[in-house]
């Protein structure tokens, strides 16, 4: 369900000031498949451009989460894990076993959410939903260095 959201033109859209170096980690965000936390994303940084420090990331990451254009999940592995904001609202499964992140839509559970609200005498206008589970199958483990 992963859509591709070009962070650098959200920066532009901002008014933030773009160096080379945070061009790079919009890139790497904006490529991203997963929710990398900082050691990830400074990891592919560097690959691209060695000079980009973890601080940088760290302050990048900052930048870009309060103007809005990332949003930090924590799924219980005590990393902040980062993903561009996304334009459709979506939910996460997360394995706790393999920390695997499933992004999902569900519109009998959004509609469930407005039903409690309502209930309880309110409108709602956001809401997060993080489910923790372990896959009820589980694929045969693969020896070591065979493709799982």
């Amino acid at each position: 369900m992963q859509q591709t959201i070009d962070i650098e033109a959200l920066c532009a859209e901002r008014g933030l000031r773009i160096t080379d170096q945070r061009r790079v980690i919009a890139r790497v965000l904006s490529e991203s498949q997963d929710h990398p936390d900082v050691d990830k994303l400074h990891a592919r940084a560097a690959v691209i451009d060695p000079r980009i420090s973890i601080a940088t990331v760290y302050r990048t990451v900052r930048l870009f989460e309060e103007a809005g254009i990332l949003d930090r999940h924590d799924f219980g592995d005590g990393r902040a894990r980062y993903e561009a904001a996304p334009e459709a609202h979506h939910d996460h499964m997360i394995d706790v076993e393999t920390g695997r992140v499933i992004e999902f839509v569900d519109p009998e559970l959004e509609a469930l959410q407005r039903q409690i609200a309502e209930r309880l005498g309110y409108r709602l206008v956001d809401h997060r939903l993080e489910l923790f589970g372990v896959a009820l199958v589980r694929p045969p483990h693969n020896g070591p260095g065979e493709a799982g």
